[in-house]
Formats: C-alpha cells, structure tokens, sequence
C-alpha cells in the first residue's frame, strides 16, 4: 500500500516536472491615434527607449527582422522578446523626477530611483497599460520619431512639448524573431 502511493506520488510529481513551460503571448505594439503621424505606427526599441516610427532601432536578430519591437508579459513585466539569458524589462518612472519616462534595462542593470517594472497588462481590448495608464509619444529630433511615455497627465513630460495620446494596441506575433535590443 505504502508503495503504491509513492509510486502515485512520484508520477505526479515527474509529470508536474515534466511539463513544459505556458506557452508566452508574444505581440507587436500599434498605435491608435486617428489623423496623426503616429497613426498605426509600430513600437521600436533603441537607445534605452521605446519609440515609434524610428528608422532604425540596430538590433541584433537571429532572422530577419520587422524592424519594430516583439514584447512578452510575465509576472506583470514588459519584456523585449529575445532567446537570450538576460533579459531585457520595460520600466517607468512615475515620480515627479521621471514624469513617466519608459525605458528599458538589460539583466541586472539598476532600476532608476523611482523605476518600476511590475504592472504591465493587457486589457480585454487587446490594449497595453501599466497600472491602468496608458501611453503617450512625444516627438523627438530622430528623423521623425516620436518617444513612448506613460500618460500620467503631465503637459509637457521631460520637456517635451506636442504629445499625443494614444491606444497601445496589441498585435499577436506567432513567429516572433530573438532580437537583442541596443541601449546606446
């Protein structure tokens, strides 16, 4: 008797162990935001920022890639999809000093003072938020491209002026490509 539940037990345990991981909800991100230049535009990751229209983010792919960013949510982080080891995390600052500034950081890079990384999600509308904000684009002097802020109601984030709201909606990406995403 003794044996027969160890035997259950065991099997259980070695199936339990045995399975493989969820499979992840990879995606691309769109902006929504009618008769706008940042209209359908595609999220880009460069220069330890998330951007839209940016000409060219200088990834490093193992394939041919969109030329815009493939994200993941785990744990409520926002993560760059890549096979590699460290990974690399989306994060904001809300604070008065980071105005809701969003970047990214790779493996075990420090946080800034007030960063957070923790409270992506994705809403039945297939939209991005973290802790119920929604994003923001200012335009910026690179050829045209315009830098990915959380809206928090500040007029002029990080002195920025012309920003836009937007809906960040999300696109599944079945065939995601591994990039490693350059923060210089």
């Amino acid at each position: 008797m003794k044996f027969q539940v160890i035997s259950a037990i065991s099997l259980l345990l070695s199936s339990a162990i045995a399975a493989p991981p969820p499979a992840l909800r990879t995606f691309d991100v769109m902006a929504l935001h009618s008769a706008s230049p940042i209209h359908f535009a595609q999220m880009s990751a460069a220069k330890s920022g998330l951007y839209l229209n940016f000409p060219l983010q200088n990834a490093t792919c193992k394939g041919e890639s969109s030329g815009h960013a493939t994200f993941y949510i785990a744990n409520e982080e926002l993560v760059l999809y890549s096979c590699e080891q460290e990974k690399q995390k989306v994060f904001v600052d809300r604070s008065g000093m980071g105005q809701g500034v969003v970047g990214f950081l790779t493996g075990s890079q420090s946080l800034p003072r007030y960063g957070e990384t923790k409270g992506w999600r994705v809403d039945g509308d297939k939209n991005l938020f973290f802790k119920d904000a929604g994003l923001i684009a200012c335009p910026v002097s690179l050829d045209g491209s315009w830098r990915i802020w959380l809206g928090l109601g500040f007029q002029t984030p990080g002195g920025n002026k012309g920003c836009l709201g937007m809906t960040a909606r999300t696109l599944d990406n079945k065939n995601p490509v591994s990039c490693w995403y350059r923060q210089n």
